[in-house]
């Protein structure tokens, strides 16, 4: 395997302990925050030759949040890796009972194309604060910042402990083929579904970042002009190429008539009247994926935009109307800046449309009225919720990130990523003397040793106070 002597090589660093002194990671997430810093222009040119990304979402989402991620991992880790004193029974009182917060060893981190620097080292923070050696693997759809990646991580992170690595199709199969102590994946349900087989050979636990189709559901009572502008910027957004973008809008008729206007006022305010000729708005990442989202323009009737050119791999912030369940749009998460309108009824009936899909990474609700929002959140299940605006609550390190079923497996941000890359190992350390306690659970077994055993390790429930 060719990168049998890469994860050997990396395996043996850790065995040594150098990653786990909290000093040696320290050291690294600071030269990972060097990193953001000296190479931020590299950053964004990079990315805006990879998919036109406009500078300031690039710089928002590729290098601001990556360092919240890192300031706050660094603020809190000395606290993160202590252990963690728990509850004891009768019987081990004058023992010690903890959780050792273990690193895995070597890890591999996958990322995606749409956000190429954030996707991978937000998860690299978590696996660096956590004390493993790393293997991450940038996408190659977008090649100027894998180039960067491969040819700038290098200068700044322990060669013996973490290493980038450039791969295509059959080469990230050849390297799935090594053992890791876990990998971390995001990406679509389909290339998942392998990283997870291959996992399995070896018994690695696994983080699944996938995707879906997120619904927004905008009720009849709202501020329609708010509910446009916020969810065009999230539609919009990296040309609509985010995993937790709205995916689609359920509405009423009437809601649809009154958000068309309101659309089409947010997205010439962003993008101006034509948004081929705005610095804000990005392209789409290639011409697979390009071709791909434009097909999908045949669902319904498009009441807005609509305009492509392949050669710049531009299509135009666009909404349809009328939208079926069973049109193209709605078979498969566009991931491009299309938002379909399908109309509903009423909230009830929104909500039975989302509980019959596979379950989505983040449901988005919109009323003036919080019971309405309230009641979306807890009759439907998704990886995440926000009441009331669009894709922000990724940007707290305090919330956790992640799917559920079809839309993932496991979750990361602040200190939900420092538990991803750790194990933690539950300990117990007993006193070598005062055997005598001990002699109520060896042979010959007795009743009144029984007795004794279940005063001592019986766990019982709270009493309940009844007035009469």
């Amino acid at each position: 395997n060719p990168y049998a002597g890469l994860v050997s090589h990396l395996r043996a660093a850790w065995l040594s302990g150098k990653t786990r002194p909290m000093e040696y990671r320290v050291a690294q997430l600071e030269a990972l925050g060097r990193f953001l810093d000296e190479k931020k222009q590299d950053i964004l040119e990079a990315t805006a030759a990879d998919m036109g990304k406009p500078s300031f979402e690039a710089y928002f989402t590729e290098i601001l949040l990556c360092k919240n991620e890192l300031n706050n991992t660094l603020n809190n880790l000395s606290h993160w890796m202590k252990d963690e004193h728990v509850d004891k029974n009768l019987v081990t009182q004058l023992d010690s009972a903890f959780i050792r917060k273990d690193p895995y060893g070597v890890v591999l981190i996958i990322g995606p194309w749409n956000y190429p620097i954030h996707l991978l080292l937000v998860p690299l923070i978590g696996a660096i604060a956590a004390g493993n050696c790393v293997i991450i693997k940038p996408s190659e759809t977008t090649k100027h910042t894998e180039r960067l990646l491969a040819e700038m991580l290098s200068c700044y992170l322990d060669n013996d402990c973490f290493a980038v690595v450039t791969a295509g199709v059959q080469e990230t199969t050849r390297l799935l083929e090594n053992k890791f102590d876990y990998i971390f994946f995001t990406g679509s349900p389909t290339v998942g579904r392998i990283v997870m087989t291959a996992a399995a050979k070896h018994l690695t636990p696994i983080t699944l970042e996938l995707g879906g189709k997120n619904p927004c559901y905008v009720s009849d009572t709202c501020d329609v002009q708010n509910v446009a502008r916020r969810v065009a910027w999230g539609r919009f957004f990296n040309a609509g190429q985010t995993c937790i973008a709205p995916d689609y809008v359920l509405c009423s008729v009437e809601m649809q008539e009154k958000l068309m206007p309101a659309l089409r006022e947010a997205i010439t305010e962003f993008f101006g009247s034509n948004p081929r000729e705005s610095p804000d708005f990005g392209r789409i990442v290639g011409d697979k994926q390009f071709r791909r989202v434009r097909a999908l323009l045949c669902s319904g009737r498009v009441a807005i935009g609509g305009q492509t050119d392949e050669q710049e791999r531009y299509i135009a912030p666009t909404v349809l109307a009328d939208v079926l369940p069973s049109d193209p749009a709605m078979q498969e998460e566009i991931f491009g800046p299309i938002l379909p309108i399908v109309v509903v009824a009423n909230m009830d009936e929104a909500i039975d449309f989302i509980n019959a899909r596979p379950r989505p990474l983040a449901i988005y609700a919109f009323s003036c009225d919080s019971k309405v929002v309230n009641q979306v959140l807890e009759r439907t299940s998704s990886g995440g919720f926000c009441g009331n605006d669009t894709l922000m609550h990724v940007t707290l390190t305090s919330l956790p990130f992640g799917g559920i079923g079809n839309s993932g497996l496991g979750m990361y941000h602040g200190k939900f990523t420092f538990d991803t890359f750790t194990h933690h190992r539950g300990c117990l350390h007993r006193n070598m003397g005062l055997e005598a306690l001990n002699a109520l659970r060896y042979p010959p077994y007795t009743q009144q040793k029984l007795g004794l055993m279940t005063a001592t390790f019986e766990i019982k429930r709270r009493g309940m106070c009844t007035l009469l």
